[in-house]
């Protein structure tokens, strides 16, 4: 049934810039309240839609949407979800609500940051539903430019510096990706992904081993696989808040994402014959990313080298190549985003208050934010995967496919990878305890804690990561009918 939902899903944010943009000298709160209610309609079509998805369908696209873009290159606009796709396209448009109440005491040019930040949820959202190459390449790059200006505009400390440091990283993947899908055009005359899904290659002027990398180095900088992750802590660090909550939360699962749907579904052949390396790689991210993490005193470094571990945790799901691991792995970018989005929220909330994110200087804030430090907590918990929580089940259900795994050598991934959340467990609970939990400083008595708007905003990241972590089904039975069509590609 195709009533261009998804246009609007992505549009919605698109009308509600450009009704800012025109007001001629908007007030602060006139602008905040566009941008909630662009933010906020966009949200309620994806539970529509998310309601309306039919299970009963794996494989399939649904809501699809076709219209001849460019004939020359036989390209379409062209958009759809399936089982993959559709929970982080809910993921997005809720962490653009909660972006949007995150934001709601910015004085500085708020016009143009909110305008920034719905383009930003905009593009993401085209990432996520484009079913054409070239609409998928066109979304992947209009992301860069929003976050640039957030960074460099609202940013903190040495904000050109990353903001250029994560264009450079960014633009150079996205080269060798185009690269790639100007290749793919050539051998099979088609810019359709769900056509280049198990196609078959006849005789290609390049390796299919060469194509499979082109394309996989712009999902690794976006992922980001070890050794290409170091522009993420610059730029969470010196990112807003809002900035750093969409960063983390959507805009890093366009790697997986990308990993998923075009790299293993187009040359599942190739992804079996590389998969012990970038097994390896993942483990490798996954320890290494925990062990730098115990080293940081800033809050929002000690977040960000943590999302590089556990991007590990996607990145072996995806290679283990296997139904439950490729659905764990799905799983594992819904929770990350929930869990690492609050992480992010709670961290400004605490430094709008402190001013500071010195782990060193910050002592037992529990007496005078006790909201904060509840909420801060039971983020803390889901990140180290405590049952009860979605974190766990996404972990879970990874290393129980890559255990089960036929790639070599996947139990030894497994188990290693296992020593991720112990170390995950470590950090997360000295941090907890220092902040929160150790003797109060009388600097520190003056501190007012959430107010309702932080409250509802924060709160909300709490039900949902409880509520999939409780009912799981009500996300994996949809995932399930994205994944399983790709897992009999592969074959293992």
């Amino acid at each position: 049934m195709n009533l261009n939902l998804l246009s609007w899903i992505i549009f919605l944010p698109v009308i509600g810039l450009v009704v800012i943009a025109l007001l001629p000298k908007p007030g602060q709160k006139t602008v905040r309240w566009i941008a909630l209610m662009a933010a906020l309609a966009s949200f309620i079509v994806s539970l529509a839609v998310f309601f309306m998805f039919d299970k009963s369908l794996p494989g399939q696209m649904q809501f699809v949407e076709k219209v001849s873009w460019i004939p020359a290159i036989n390209s379409f606009y062209s958009l759809g979800v399936d089982g993959l796709s559709l929970p982080l396209v809910m993921l997005m448009t809720f962490l653009g609500v909660v972006s949007v109440l995150i934001s709601w005491k910015i004085d500085l040019r708020p016009k143009e940051y909110f305008i920034w930040l719905l383009m930003l949820e905009s593009s993401i959202l085209g990432v996520f539903m484009s079913l054409d190459l070239v609409l998928f390449f066109l979304f992947w790059e209009v992301e860069l430019i929003p976050m640039f200006f957030l960074i460099t505009i609202w940013g903190s400390g040495r904000k050109e510096y990353a903001a250029y440091k994560y264009l450079i990283y960014t633009l150079t993947g996205s080269a060798f990706m185009l690269a790639g899908i100007l290749c793919t055009y050539f051998i099979t005359n088609t810019m359709d992904i769900t056509a280049l899904a198990g196609m078959q290659f006849g005789t290609t002027f390049i390796p299919l081993q060469f194509l499979f990398f082109l394309l996989m180095i712009g999902f690794c900088i976006k992922l980001p696989v070890f050794p290409f992750h170091t522009w993420l802590p610059d730029a969470h660090t010196n990112a807003p808040t809002a900035a750093s909550v969409i960063l983390a939360g959507a805009l890093l699962k366009m790697g997986g994402y990308g990993m998923i749907r075009v790299c293993v579904s187009m040359l599942p052949q190739v992804a079996v014959q590389y998969a012990p390396i970038m097994c390896v790689l993942a483990v490798i991210g996954i320890i290494y990313g925990a062990g730098v993490t115990m080293r940081q005193t800033d809050l929002k470094r000690l977040i960000a080298y943590s999302s590089v571990s556990h991007m590990g945790y996607v990145l072996l799901g995806i290679f283990a190549l296997n139904q439950v691991a490729l659905s764990g792995a799905a799983l594992q970018m819904f929770s990350h985003g929930l869990i690492t989005g609050l992480l992010f929220a709670m961290v400004g909330t605490v430094y709008d208050r402190t001013h500071t994110r010195e782990i060193n200087t910050l002592r037992g804030l529990a007496r005078q934010l006790p909201v904060i430090t509840v909420v801060f907590s039971v983020a803390g918990l889901a990140s180290l995967g405590l049952p009860g929580t979605v974190g766990f089940v996404a972990e879970f259900i990874v290393f129980n496919g890559t255990f089960t795994s036929l790639v070599p050598f996947a139990q030894v991934y497994a188990l290693i990878g296992v020593l991720g959340i112990v170390l995950t467990s470590g950090y997360i609970l000295w941090m907890l305890q220092r902040v929160f939990y150790e003797y109060p400083l009388e600097r520190y008595d003056h501190l007012k804690d959430a107010d309702l708007v932080e409250k509802i905003a924060i709160f909300s990241f709490v039900a949902v990561i409880m509520l999939f972590g409780i009912c799981p089904a009500i996300i994996t039975d949809i995932i399930n009918t994205g994944i399983m069509p790709i897992a009999k590609l592969i074959g293992l």
